[in-house]
């Protein structure tokens, strides 16, 4: 399995990584509010019960006197039926708020993933994606929600509590609260443990669910290879990682939360045994020494839910760190400001300003160089008329796709200048580039849905007309009509339910259901049976008239018609010519068509043989 490099993070605390977190939030500042006066209002009354219970204390019990305990218990019943009131609105508002974080988050990761270039997947594990959209943005939205609610509740709590117990005796209140500094060094030091234990976790995280993308996607490699134990074996080292990462957070938090709860047994013990001198000489009434007890128990709950959110918003950090790496990711291909404000970009094209696009390609001195350094194409010039079929052959390596893929401009050159019918194409916004392109891939990729639906997927306005005209062009009209629910039919996962060659002509329609300029057939042909080849082959010849299209081609017996063929070798084109000029040189291409030619035929006399033999 391929081992992804990280990015590495060291920040103890990134207090500008949640201002810019705070952006998903000022959508729903108004939520926000609600559940910030709730929480006052919940602590609020939090600190007025035991208050209440003073007042009985020191009122009715030790007085033994009962006037004035109905209007207190009814002043009790209201402030127990607001709180309920409020825990209620609590819950389902933090509720609302962490649903519409994680989904803004998602659909802000989402996006960016729609407008990252090629470069982004060609280095970037699926499972790592998959772990950011997935368990990273849920736990950001619990604890933005929750975690941040409690802090207002528990902040205003202890405020609350201390007012209150500094007013009554400010003494015992400063004994009481001694223990509060330590707590603070404590704290310091262990936030510091759980969230370098926790990004180690989301890690490992990441790096288990690309070995599931991987496990699944690759199902019948693994099978056929016999490999299901070393698979297996490599899995287990991955979550033994993940374990002992986990346990080590967990154990960081299981000793921080006792220690939290040893200091607030400290401060109660402190408060019994200060305050319960005090009631014996009668400095303190019996209420005001069951008010501070109950108020050391209570101020140090708050300080125990704050430690346990502040260790979330560590473990959440590690989330917050990979999510947002990803989202502000910039495209490496990207439209200048000037092209966005004429024609729009990808998700709010502006197709009045979009001129047509004929066709006529031309590479001017380009140069172009991977990011790991290879040089690929250097002051490469070629000039491709409106109309014309272009074939690029040659061996692997040798730059076929990489030309491809700069057409497309999926790639742009490092160096020199790409013209589309005389401009400059980074002079035209992407989407008017993408939308006048049509292109098949060697691995035809088949959405789940019905047939209908993938072919449309070309061009979401596409009529039912419209994808029955493409279907036939390519001559997938056919085999589709002898499915149960024709164009209704369901493809399957992945195009499961259907052969390669279906999923290619599928595709091919797919393709060309736009009726785009450029058409792109990277080795469309490579992976099918001769059949459905020969149908594709027919229907190339339809559908390439007029419109500016590229082949590349491992069967050179589907580019003999092509205007122009392109032999390339190391980003150079060695040979061009049409198929019948290019035999004559006897060159590269020659020899390479007389030995697959040779061997097609062989194979085609030792099947005749074979079927000889079956019907004797």
């Amino acid at each position: 399995m391929s081992i992804y490099q990280e990015q590495e993070y060291n920040k103890r605390f990134d207090l500008k990584l949640w201002k810019k977190l705070f952006q998903y939030v000022k959508p729903h500042l108004k939520l926000i509010y609600i559940l910030g006066v709730v929480s006052i209002c919940v602590a609020s009354i939090d600190v007025i019960l035991p208050y209440m219970n003073k007042y009985s204390i020191d009122n009715f019990v030790m007085k033994g006197n009962v006037d004035g305990l109905i209007k207190f218990s009814i002043v009790y019943g209201i402030l127990i039926v607001i709180q309920v009131i409020n825990v209620w609105l609590f819950i389902s508002v933090a509720g609302k708020v962490e649903t519409k974080l994680t989904y803004d988050i998602r659909k802000a990761g989402y996006q960016r993933l729609q407008e990252l270039s090629f470069s982004y997947y060609d280095h970037t594990p699926i499972g790592w994606m998959m772990a950011r959209m997935t368990s990273d943005t849920r736990r950001l939205g619990e604890v933005i929600s929750w975690g941040l609610i409690d802090l207002v509740w528990g902040i205003t709590m202890m405020i609350g509590i201390a007012v209150v117990m500094f007013v009554l005796n400010w003494k015992l209140a400063l004994i009481t609260l001694s223990i509060i500094p330590v707590l603070v060094l404590i704290s310091s030091h262990f936030q510091k443990k759980i969230l370098k234990a926790y990004r180690k976790v989301r890690k490992t995280n990441s790096r288990i669910t690309g070995a599931f993308n991987e496990g699944i996607s690759g199902a019948k490699t693994t099978k056929t290879l016999v490999r299901e134990k070393q698979n297996l074996n490599e899995f287990k080292e991955l979550t033994n990682k993940m374990e002992n990462s986990s346990v080590r957070a967990a154990i960081f938090s299981a000793l921080f939360l006792p220690i939290v709860l040893t200091l607030s047994s400290i401060g109660t013990g402190l408060a019994l045994w200060f305050g319960g001198n005090r009631v014996l000489l009668e400095t303190i009434s019996y209420g005001t020494l069951v008010l501070f007890l109950s108020y050391t128990s209570q101020f140090f709950e708050p300080v125990r839910e704050m430690a346990r959110v502040l260790a979330e918003l560590q473990a959440a950090q590690a989330s917050a760190e990979r999510i947002m790496s990803m989202i502000q990711t910039e495209p490496e291909i990207y439209d200048s400001k000037d092209v966005i404000e004429k024609y729009g970009d990808v998700f709010n094209p502006r197709k009045e300003n979009w001129p047509k696009l004929e066709g006529n390609v031309v590479f001017n001195n380009v140069s172009f160089s991977y990011k790991d350094g290879e040089k690929v194409l250097e002051d490469f010039n070629l000039d491709i008329k409106t109309g014309e079929t272009v074939a690029l052959v040659g061996e692997t390596g040798s730059g076929k796709s990489t030309v491809v893929n700069l057409i497309c401009r999926f790639y742009e050159p490092t160096k020199g200048k790409i013209l589309i019918d005389g401009v400059d194409y980074k002079e035209r916004s992407l989407g008017w580039l993408h939308s006048n392109l049509g292109y098949v891939l060697q691995s035809p990729h088949l959405f789940s849905g019905t047939i209908k639906d993938n072919i449309r997927y070309g061009n979401l306005k596409a009529s039912e007309v419209d994808i029955i005209r493409a279907a036939k062009l390519v001559n997938a009209n056919e085999f589709i009509m002898n499915l149960d629910n024709g164009y209704d039919s369901e493809v399957g996962e992945g195009g499961s339910k259907l052969s390669t060659g279906e999923k290619q002509l599928i595709s091919f329609a797919r393709a060309i259901v736009s009726n785009p300029s450029i058409i792109v057939l990277d080795e469309a042909t490579s992976s099918i049976d001769t059949e459905t080849e020969k149908m594709i082959q027919n229907a190339i010849e339809n559908v390439l008239k007029g419109r500016t299209s590229f082949i590349i081609a491992h069967r050179l017996s589907t580019i003999v018609n092509a205007d122009r063929i392109l032999v390339m070798k190391k980003g150079k084109i060695i040979e061009h010519g049409n198929h019948k000029q290019l035999l004559k040189k006897k060159g590269y291409y020659y020899r390479l068509y007389t030995n697959q030619f040779k061997e097609e035929k062989e194979a085609q006399v030792l099947k005749m043989q074979n079927a000889s033999k079956f019907k004797i």
